[in-house]
């Protein structure tokens, strides 16, 4: 029997040590094996919206400022929905496509969740 944790994302008992990593043959995540636990704590992170909605990946939201694009003429208006947002770190925490201007990042703080 194995003495490996399972997998943090899909609950599987089939890991198995590749080199420093551990790897989930069904879904294919991989982690770290010396800090399995302290990874755990630090993934969650919590980005909410204008209003202090918590927004999540796949999200729908509605941008609820005019915002001009850098670089270009081009403005999101206000009122625009944005379908299928992904969440990540940094300055501007949502990456996602805006019909008729294409990928870009968003901060969360000029959105609501609609």
């Amino acid at each position: 029997m194995s003495t490996l944790p399972a997998c943090p994302q899909c609950q599987s008992a089939y890991t198995y040590e590749d080199g420093t990593q551990l790897v989930c043959p069904e879904c294919g995540h991989e982690w770290s094996a010396q800090g399995s636990q302290t990874a755990a704590a630090e993934e969650v992170r919590v980005i909410k919206d204008a209003v202090g909605n918590v927004l999540q990946d796949g999200d729908t939201v509605t941008v609820i400022k005019d915002l001009k694009i850098k670089g270009s003429s081009l403005v999101v208006k206000v009122g625009t929905k944005v379908k299928n947002i992904r969440l990540t770190d940094g300055d501007h925490d949502i990456d996602c496509k805006i019909e008729g201007i294409g990928a870009m990042g968003l901060k969360s703080e000029f959105v609501k969740k609609a």
